[in-house]
C-alpha cells in the first residue's frame, strides 16, 4: 500500500501487544495506604498514642475491616491499570489508577538495564527491571516481572538498542558473560573493618553518649542521640557487607557484567562507551595489603561502584577492561604540586598531584584517603583554569576537567604556567580524542 503522494512503500507497523506485571504485584502496591497510616504515626507520635488510647476494640474491628480490603483493593487496581509494550521504536509504560502517566523509552536512549531481586521476590521468583535512560535523573522501572521473563525482556530490550531488527532480537538472548573476578567475603569483611568511616563513627558514639546522658539523664535523648551514630557505624560496615556480598565482575559483549548482594541481589551492567571517569580510591588502612576500590562515573547510569575491593594489579587489569588502552599512572610518574602551594593548603598541599598521559587526565588528592582520578581525553567536555585571590599571590592555580556525567576532576594547585599550558593542552588533545574514540553502542 502506497501513500498519497508517497514515492516508497509504506512498512506495515509491528503490532503491540500491552503486557502487565506479575500478579504478586498488587501485594507490594498495596502497602501504600499502610505506609502513609505509618508516616503520619511517626510524623506525630503523641497524636498517635492519644489516638490509639481513644480506640474501642470494637472500633479497631471495624477499621481494619475497612483499611485491609481498601489496601487490597488499591494494590488490585493500580496493577491491572498498569501495562508495558515494546514497540519498534521505544518501551512504553502506562502507569496510574487514579492520575494516569504513560512514559515513552525510546530505545536507543537505554545505557542500562539492572535486574535487581530483594530478599521476598527472590522468595517469590520475581524481579525488577529499572533502566537507565539519557536525559533522566530518575529510573524507569517495572517492577515485578516472572526472574526468567525479565532477564528475556532486559535481552530484548539491550539487542534492540544494539540496533537488531525486532522479528531477530527475540532469538539474541543475553550475551554470555565470562567471570574476571569475585571478591571473597572474608576479603570484603576485612576491608570494611579497616574503613576508618566505621571506626571513626563508634568513637564518635563511645565519646557523646556518655555526654549527652551526664547534660540531659534522660533516656530518649540518649536514644535519639545514639541510635543515628550507632546506625550511620553499621550502614557503613554491615550493611555495606550485605549489599557488596559476591561482588562478581564478569565480562560480555554489552559491557561488564556486576552481580551482588546477601539479601537483595543485584544484577548490573556498566555500559560500554559510557564510564566518564574511575577513580582508584586508597585508604589508609588498605595500603599495606596493597587494596584499593575502583569507583565509576557513569554517564546516564546510577551505577557507581566497579569493585569494594581488590589487589592493585588486579583492579587496573579490570580498569583496562573498562577503559580499553588506558593504564593507570604508576605513582612515581604523578607529579605533585609545588613547594609554595602549601601556603594555600598547609599539610594536605602534598595529596594533590597530576598526571597527563596519552589516553587520560588523571588528578590525584587525599593524604590519608588517596584517590586518583582517571578522565579519558575523549570524555572531557570543558576545561577551566579557576584561580583566587591568594592563589594568585603564591602563583598557583586549578584546571578543572568537566565530564558528561555532570562532574569535575580538578588538578589542584598547579603553577600558573604549568596550568595555563595544561588548558590549551588539554582542550587539543579532548578534541582529537573524541574523533578517535569508539562509539557508545550496546554489542558492538
Amino acid at each position: 500500500m502506497t501513500a498519497p503522494g508517497a514515492g516508497g512503500d509504506v512498512r506495515a507497523r509491528e503490532p503491540v501487544t500491552e503486557l502487565r506485571l506479575h500478579p504478586v504485584t498488587p501485594l507490594r502496591r498495596a502497602w501504600a495506604p499502610v505506609a502513609v497510616l505509618v508516616g503520619w504515626a511517626v510524623h506525630d507520635p503523641d497524636g498517635t498514642q492519644r489516638q490509639l488510647t481513644r480506640l474501642t476494640t470494637g472500633t479497631l474491628l471495624i477499621a481494619l475491616a475497612v483499611l485491609l480490603p481498601a489496601a487490597a483493593l488499591y494494590g488490585f487496581g493500580s496493577w491491572w491499570f498498569t501495562h508495558f509494550a515494546v514497540t519498534e521504536s521505544e518501551l512504553r509504560i502506562r502507569t496510574g489508577l487514579v492520575f494516569r502517566r504513560t512514559a515513552h523509552i525510546r530505545l536507543e536512549r537505554i545505557q542500562a538495564i539492572d535486574v535487581t531481586q530483594p530478599l521476598l521476590a527472590r522468595v517469590a521468583g520475581v524481579a525488577k527491571l529499572k533502566l537507565d535512560v539519557i536525559g533522566t535523573d530518575k529510573k524507569d522501572e517495572l517492577a515485578f516481572l516472572g526472574a526468567d521473563e525479565a532477564r528475556t525482556l532486559r535481552a530484548e530490550l539491550l539487542a534492540r538498542a544494539a540496533g537488531f531488527a525486532p522479528e531477530t532480537a527475540h532469538e539474541v538472548g543475553e550475551a554470555p558473560a565470562r567471570e574476571l573476578l569475585r571478591v571473597p567475603p572474608r576479603v570484603l569483611a576485612v576491608a570494611l573493618l579497616l574503613t576508618g568511616a566505621t571506626w571513626g563513627w563508634l568513637v564518635v558514639a563511645v565519646l557523646a553518649v556518655p555526654g549527652v546522658w551526664l547534660l540531659t539523664h534522660s533516656p530518649w535523648t540518649l536514644l535519639a542521640a545514639g541510635l543515628p551514630m550507632l546506625g550511620a557505624a553499621g550502614a557503613s560496615s554491615v550493611g555495606r557487607f550485605v549489599t557488596e556480598y559476591d561482588w562478581t565482575v564478569g565480562e560480555s559483549p554489552d559491557g561488564l557484567r556486576i552481580d551482588h548482594g546477601l539479601l537483595d541481589r543485584a544484577h548490573e551492567t556498566v555500559p560500554p562507551g559510557r564510564v566518564q571517569t574511575v577513580r582508584v580510591v586508597e585508604p589508609l588502612l588498605w595500603r599495606r595489603r596493597g587494596w584499593v576500590r575502583v569507583e565509576l562515573d557513569v554517564a546516564g547510569s546510577a551505577n557507581s561502584m566497579l569493585l569494594p575491593v581488590a589487589p592493585r594489579d588486579v583492579a587496573e587489569s579490570v580498569i583496562a577492561r573498562v577503559l580499553p588502552g588506558v593504564s593507570v599512572p604508576a605513582r612515581e610518574s604523578v607529579s605533585g604540586a609545588p613547594a609554595r602551594a602549601k601556603w594555600c593548603v598547609p599539610v594536605w598541599w602534598r595529596g594533590y598531584g597530576l598526571a597527563v598521559t596519552d589516553a587520560v587526565f588523571a588528578a590525584r588528592h587525599g593524604l590519608l584517603r588517596r584517590s586518583l582520578a582517571l578522565v579519558p581525553h575523549a570524555k572531557v567536555q570543558s576545561v577551566r583554569l579557576v584561580q583566587g585571590p591568594w592563589q594568585r599571590v603564591w602563583g598557583v592555580a586549578d584546571v578543572h576537567v568537566d565530564t558528561g556525567a555532570n562532574k569535575t576532576v580538578t588538578a589542584r594547585l598547579r603553577g600558573v604556567g604549568e596550568a595555563r599550558e595544561l588548558l590549551a593542552a588539554q582542550a587539543e588533545r579532548s578534541r582529537t580524542g573524541r574523533k578517535a574514540a569508539r562509539p557508545d553502542r550496546w554489542m558492538v
